[in-house]
Parts: structure tokens; sequence; C-alpha cells
């Protein structure tokens, strides 16, 4: 059975909906808010490219989160036409999260790339 899960409508609504589920151990429901042939940039020094990929990364991102994600302080969105640059301020003092979105033929957003910079030390094992 597969569960139906919210869909973001805007570009800034994908950072809510990865905290709300990465809150909820959900590494599906992460994966889901990616394109099948999405990157990321994780684990530090990697790329992980593709949706499964990232949901495996994602089960060992969980596994190993000292907490419970918070909704960060979010920069102005740029966009170009069915494309949008998020990013936010790290509560962490990392520097920059961003991330490239792009809007689907149904009106609803999906990234296609990612960089989540983290803490020295805070990589998935």
């Amino acid at each position: 059975m597969t569960e139906t899960r919210a869909r973001a409508t805007t570009p800034e609504e994908l950072a809510r909906l990865f905290v709300e589920r990465a809150n909820a151990g959900d590494a599906e429901g992460l994966a889901e808010l990616y394109e099948h042939d999405a990157v990321l940039a994780y684990p530090p020094g990697a790329v992980t490219v593709g949706r499964e990929a990232i949901r495996a990364v994602c089960e060992r991102m969980l596994a190993h989160a000292p907490g419970p994600f918070e909704v960060e302080e979010a920069l102005p969105t740029v966009r170009y036409g069915d494309l949008a640059l998020t990013s936010t301020r790290p509560a962490d003092n990392t520097g920059g999260r961003v991330q490239v979105a792009r809007r689907r033929p149904d009106g609803t957003w999906l990234r296609i790339m990612d960089r989540p910079e983290i803490r020295p030390g805070a990589g998935a094992e």
C-alpha cells in the first residue's frame, strides 16, 4: 500500500516537508522530495545520485541524527521559470544549505540538486 504524502506547492515548502519527514523518521518520504535523477552532495565528500540512493542515505542519516530537526531561516528564493534556488541559514553555523528545485507539470516542486552543508564529524557513517 502506498502512502499519500503532502507535496510541495512552492519551492519553499520543501524545507518544511523535509523537517517534518525527518522528525518522523520517514526516509522514503524524504526521498520523495527529490526527482528520480536528483543529485545530493551527501554524505560529506560524496555525491549521491538518484532517488533510491538518496533514500538509502537518508536511512543512514536518520539512524545517526543527534536530535530533532528544526526548520531553519529561509533566505530569499531565486526563480527562473520552472527552476528555483532555495537556501537556509543553518542553525549550526555551517555556512549554508542550498537546493535547486524544479516545478513539475502538475505544479508541485521537487529538489533536483541539494548541498546540505553540515558540521564536520556529523556525517552519516
